[in-house]
């Protein structure tokens, strides 16, 4: 069980829920926190094991009593929680954000699964969720050609964008108290304040960041078409959005503010608070990606092509 990557994903998910508890009595069950964590009460048992030997809980009887507040040493690492479709995922927006990946450059399946450590199959079910959708299109002979993002395709993306985390908002603040959500918004809530203070020297972080508070509320929809389409969505502004590299740290730097107004309306569950500064962000990047277009090696092209209205995101 404990070399499970499914229990390794609800013993970390455990530990950020306890954390956001105060010491002392620990009034859940096994079935409520098999519900909250989604797991079986079998992989339940083995979490509450591993609490009880490393000293985080105790129990006397039925009851159950956080001892000590979760430790960064308690938790597994991140590549030991992953999927193998996770890992494909995290790594092709690491190597998109990061490489000089243009429209019209081949992508070749082969070397992608060398370079990341992973099957050519699973590079291959990853890409082609993307050729779906446009943004890559299938070449027999030279695998995918990356087919970048025009004036049009933003305006159409950002529109399903907004309705599906609005939606997504609405559907995270109806989580119970004890869900691990919360927990998990509270450290991405602390990691927005450790990377503002290091922002001198961290501000290209921001991306990962971003990118884990947008897919955390797009999971509370419990929509499996929305946070499918969330891939698209992450890729597609998180490479423009890198790509553009003009007063970047100014612009994470206001991002993040963005962020922590938008953790602080959705810990008030006041929808009209949260509508707000969801519109208010998102309509931030919007600019920012369509900045990244109109000024890109494209850029030029869209502009002589597309109708005045496409070009008006901001």
């Amino acid at each position: 069980m404990k070399g499970n990557t499914i229990y390794k994903r609800a013993y970390n998910r455990c530990l950020t829920l306890l954390a956001t508890r105060p010491l002392g009595d620990w009034p859940c069950s096994e079935a409520e926190l098999a519900q909250g964590l989604q797991v079986s009460r079998t992989t339940v048992r083995a979490v509450l094991s591993s609490l009880h030997e490393r000293g985080i809980i105790t129990t006397d009887g039925l009851r159950r009593y956080l001892l000590r507040p979760p430790a960064p040493e308690d938790y597994f690492p991140d590549p030991q929680t992953e999927t193998v479709a996770e890992l494909v995922e995290r790594r092709f927006m690491d190597w998109v954000l990061k490489g000089d990946c243009r429209p019209g450059q081949t992508i070749n399946a082969s070397e992608l699964a060398r370079q990341f450590g992973t099957s050519t199959t699973a590079i291959r079910e990853y890409l082609n969720h993307f050729n779906h959708f446009g943004l890559l299109e299938r070449n027999p002979n030279s695998g995918w050609v990356f087919k970048g993002v025009t004036p049009e395709f933003a305006a159409e993306i950002y529109e399903i964008r907004e309705m599906f985390e609005l939606r997504s908002a609405r559907r995270f603040v109806e989580l119970p108290a004890q869900s691990p959500a919360w927990g998990q918004l509270a450290e991405i809530e602390r990691e927005h304040h450790i990377l503002l203070a290091e922002i001198d020297d961290r501000f290209s972080d921001f991306s990962r960041l971003d990118e884990r508070l947008h897919r955390l509320i797009h999971d509370a929809s419990c929509n499996r078409f929305m946070q499918e389409f969330y891939d698209v969505i992450s890729i597609i502004f998180h490479y423009h959005y890198q790509w553009n590299k003009t007063d970047e740290k100014e612009r994470n730097i206001a991002a993040i503010h963005e962020h922590l107004a938008y953790i602080e309306a959705l810990r008030s569950r006041d929808l009209r608070l949260i509508d707000a500064k969801c519109r208010a962000h998102l309509k931030t990047a919007r600019a920012t990606m369509l900045r990244s277009i109109t000024d890109g090696p494209l850029g030029l092209q869209h502009q002589a092509r597309a109708p005045a209205a496409a070009l008006s995101l901001a």
